[in-house]
């Protein structure tokens, strides 16, 4: 059974086919790829195919991905998740994106720290590792702000736009 988050503001679900547009609209946005290492999403069948992989990839224990929503409301203004999950290394990766519109106002924050929280009692990680664009401030300042360490930049490590970029590479350890 796919676990359900909450924090104050927000519940954290599984994503499912009817969440296909949103997600279109998230990640075929310009401001959310500046920095994601991912090209434009082009369809809505692709988004359908997308979720049907994170459902596949929850269910053999190699990643999961929740869909952020605010309580009262319907729809979602991101996601966040795991990736790189390895049961047998006890550990993963974390990723998170929101919505342009709801930048700024600390979702971010809420929804990792749950998240991790979840990641260390529930799936036994000892390790969670992020991957960030050196130019992403305010992801690079969430990360920090959550107790991640910084261990070092990976150079030419993701392509946007078939530019290389450097990557700090960060962790956090139970």
């Amino acid at each position: 059974m796919f676990p359900v988050l909450e924090t104050e503001r927000l519940v954290l679900r599984e994503l499912i086919e009817y969440d296909a547009l949103d997600i279109f609209n998230c990640f075929s946005n310009a401001d959310v790829l500046r920095y994601y290492g991912q090209n434009p999403l082009t369809s809505l069948d692709q988004v359908k195919q997308i979720v049907r992989n994170f459902s596949k990839n929850y269910n053999e224990k190699r990643g999961i991905k929740w869909g952020i929503e605010m309580k009262g409301t319907s729809g979602i203004i991101g996601t966040i998740g795991y990736q790189e999950w390895s049961s047998e290394h006890k550990r993963a990766e974390i990723s998170y994106a929101l919505f342009p519109e709801h930048w700024g106002n600390g979702f971010a924050t809420e929804a990792a720290a749950k998240v991790i929280s979840y990641g260390f009692k529930e799936f036994g990680l000892m390790r969670i590792g992020a991957v960030v664009f050196v130019e992403n401030k305010a992801s690079n300042k969430l990360l920090t702000k959550l107790g991640f360490v910084k261990e070092g930049i990976l150079r030419n490590y993701m392509y946007q736009n078939d530019i290389p970029f450097d990557t700090n590479i960060y962790s956090l350890l139970k």
